[in-house]
């Protein structure tokens, strides 16, 4: 099968199991996050414009965040869930996204709620937030745009990354619930679980909530699962480990004269033939 069927991240979800989900860029990524046995790929606006070399920073256009959620969806038989940044705009441009994303089969999108253009969350300098009535008028107008039930909204809140109290965090989540997302996700940049099992503690389970534990790395999946996480996103793990493996392999060749070193501890072609699928391909000219 060139192409294939997948459950809906709804879905998923409603198991009432930890969703793990690996951060991805492009096709080949995601697909070997699946082999990895991660439930969902991510599709991370930070690996996507770096794969390009520019800043996480609402440099690339929709388009182009949707052709690469679309070419991992395609290939995939789990579900993408497309990180949006902040809709791309106003409420007209939310509805246009939606639109677009549910008819390339995504089924699960996030927004956050920063003003436009916004800057990679972990980038140095300040971040501003939109208001949260005007970021419950997004999320109104993403869950009127869906054309099927299962189309799932989550509302990113960056209050602990911009500094704000635990309180107007969970303000917020609860007014973007009350807006109708379907799942809130709640980010923080600190080196320890403290603030985001502060929020766990105090949410009494309202609506499913997602972490991304890029600057607490220590906490095991079975403890987020009993502090009451419903996902788990592994967002840019990939993209840096390519960093780290493309910049040993590259100076290796180049300081050795020679690849000889390497060819043990670097995929075969074989391998690359197999995730490209070329012999399903080659059917095709038989």
């Amino acid at each position: 099968m060139l192409r294939r069927s997948y459950s809906s991240f709804r879905s998923l979800v409603e198991k009432g199991e930890l969703v793990r989900v690996a951060g991805a860029h492009d096709a080949l990524g995601a697909v070997i996050a699946q082999q990895a046995g991660f439930d969902a790929v991510w599709s991370s606006s930070l690996e996507v414009s770096a794969a390009r070399c520019i800043p996480d920073a609402s440099l690339l256009t929709m388009t182009e965040y949707l052709e690469a959620a679309s070419n991992m969806q395609k290939v995939l038989g789990i579900p993408v869930i497309a990180d949006c940044d902040t809709g791309y705009g106003n409420n007209l441009n939310v509805v246009h996204m939606v639109h677009e994303y549910e008819a390339a089969g995504i089924t699960a999108i996030c927004m956050e709620d920063k003003l436009f253009p916004k800057l990679n969350s972990f980038a140095g300098g300040g971040q501003t937030l939109l208001s949260a009535e005007a970021f419950c008028g997004k999320i109104q107008a993403a869950k009127s745009a869906q054309a099927t039930e299962d189309f799932f909204v989550v509302a990113r809140t960056e209050a602990l990354i911009s500094h704000l109290s635990l309180e107007i965090a969970l303000e917020r989540c609860h007014a973007y619930c009350e807006a109708g997302a379907d799942a809130v996700l709640i980010h923080s940049k600190s080196k320890t679980k403290d603030q985001v099992e502060a929020f766990l503690s105090r949410w009494n389970g309202r609506r499913p909530v997602v972490i991304v534990p890029t600057t607490y790395p220590d906490w095991h999946a079975d403890d987020i699962a009993g502090a009451g996480v419903s996902v788990v996103i592994y967002a840019n793990h990939g993209l840096r480990a390519t960093v780290a493996s493309l910049r040993e392999t590259f100076e290796s060749i180049r300081r050795r004269g020679d690849s000889t070193e390497l060819e043990d501890r670097i995929a075969a072609l074989s391998d690359v033939f197999e995730l490209q699928q070329l012999k399903t391909w080659q059917k095709f000219d038989a």
